[in-house]
């Protein structure tokens, strides 16, 4: 008989996305006439850039031709590819990568998750509260979390991210084996300092801890003093991996690619003691598991850092920026406080009233404005009290939210 992982069995029925969903098409029943607006879900609105299009064109010419057609990508990418990444993404801000330390995927989310198969289930594994779900859930899926007690795992530690610490964490009592950081942040929206993240890369030195850094949305920062990796920090490269994504940056969330760093010089250890490469492991894993990003999505997402495309790509940036605060405006307009997020990250962290629960403000706003946001709580214990708006919208149906906000609150 198969016997199953039972640690998938741990996991609340749905995961948070699917609960809304469920909610959204059950008031779409009963009011079948509403037009819903979806500030909810990051996805994307905006259209791939002219440049990325015209290389993907090309690119699927290029496989229509026996001359030119490829089968299999590289496990690691196509050198094309990580050459622009090292050059663009890093080079330029004073970072030296090496190429084979560059590993493309089909996205930050996949990576994310699939990066415990690499680390032992003994890790005590840390995670800033309210957090993005799946480096919990998958987590969960390892074997790491322990159990389920009062909406926290018990074998997670939980580094709380509230207004009294401007969503930042602070250095917990409790030793840990590997951390979870994501900035610009999701969900909250905050941003962090390069002075803070130094801290925790200190911290990680000093411990021989792993850092998980997600920088997804370095591409929203405006403020020119905020870091957009990790390794910009000294000696970060000894203790973090950092992930990105093509998905909100390009409009790649129906396409899907990102990448992983994973530099040379970490290094995870034995029961034993012994040092072990994490860059040799991860390459021996993504050969066994992954089949590689595809010839014409990485064609694509090369375009990006064209001089064409990057400009094409920073326009939609500003957009999203620009209803992130047409947003902001309207919702203090509206009485709602925004505690953080607008600035630099494409998210907006909403203090619920009154002290109303996550989800009862979700219901609210739903029945009362028609639009979606998705209820903090569903990020962790210290997300109750709050809601996240993106900002991924079209600028009219962000405009039509806050006017429908601002009625609703009035």
């Amino acid at each position: 008989m198969a016997l199953v992982n039972e640690h998938f069995l741990k996991l609340p029925g749905n995961y948070l996305f699917a609960d809304i969903a469920k909610r959204v098409q059950t008031f779409k029943r009963m009011h079948p006439k509403a037009e819903v607006i979806s500030l909810g879900i990051g996805d994307v609105t905006r259209p791939l850039a002219q440049a990325v299009r015209d290389a993907m064109h090309g690119a699927v010419d290029e496989m229509g031709d026996a001359g030119t057609f490829r089968g299999y990508s590289p496990d690691q990418g196509y050198a094309f590819l990580i050459d622009a990444i090292v050059k663009h993404d890093y080079a330029s801000r004073g970072v030296s990568l090496d190429a084979g330390e560059v590993f493309i995927s089909d996205g930050a989310k996949s990576d994310c998750g699939n990066i415990g198969d690499i680390l032992s289930q003994d890790n005590c594994v840390g995670v800033t509260d309210p957090i993005y779900p799946v480096y919990v859930d998958s987590n969960v899926m390892g074997g790491r979390s322990g159990e389920l007690e009062d909406s926290k795992w018990s074998n997670l530690i939980y580094i709380p991210c509230t207004e009294k610490n401007r969503f930042i964490p602070e250095i917990p009592d409790r030793r840990m084996d590997v951390l979870y950081l994501c900035y610009p942040n999701n969900p909250t929206g905050a941003s962090i300092t390069r002075e803070a993240l130094k801290k925790w890369v200190d911290y990680a030195l000093e411990n021989n801890i792993l850092i998980m850094y997600d920088a997804a949305y370095e591409a929203f920062i405006q403020d020119p003093e905020m870091p957009h990796s990790i390794y910009e920090v000294k000696d970060a490269k000894k203790v973090a991996i950092e992930f990105r994504s093509f998905s909100k940056t390009a409009g790649f969330t129906g396409v899907r690619c990102g990448y992983t760093i994973v530099p040379k010089d970490l290094k995870g250890f034995t029961v034993n003691g012994e040092t072990v490469s994490l860059n040799q492991l991860w390459s021996r894993r993504q050969g066994t598991k992954f089949n590689g990003t595809s010839y014409i999505t990485q064609r694509g997402a090369e375009a990006v850092y064209t001089p064409e495309g990057a400009a094409q790509v920073k326009e939609v940036i500003a957009y999203y920026m620009g209803n992130a605060r047409i947003m902001k405006e309207g919702l203090a307009g509206a009485g709602l406080t925004v505690a953080s997020g607008g600035d630099n990250a494409p998210y907006l962290w909403i203090k619920t009233p009154d002290g109303v629960s996550s989800w009862a403000f979700f219901d609210q706003m739903l029945h009362g404005a028609r639009v979606v946001g998705t209820p903090g709580v569903g990020f962790g214990p210290s997300g109750e009290g709050y809601i996240r708006l993106t900002s991924f919208g079209t600028r009219e149906n962000c405009m039509e939210a806050m006017e429908r906000i601002y009625k609703w609150m009035k």
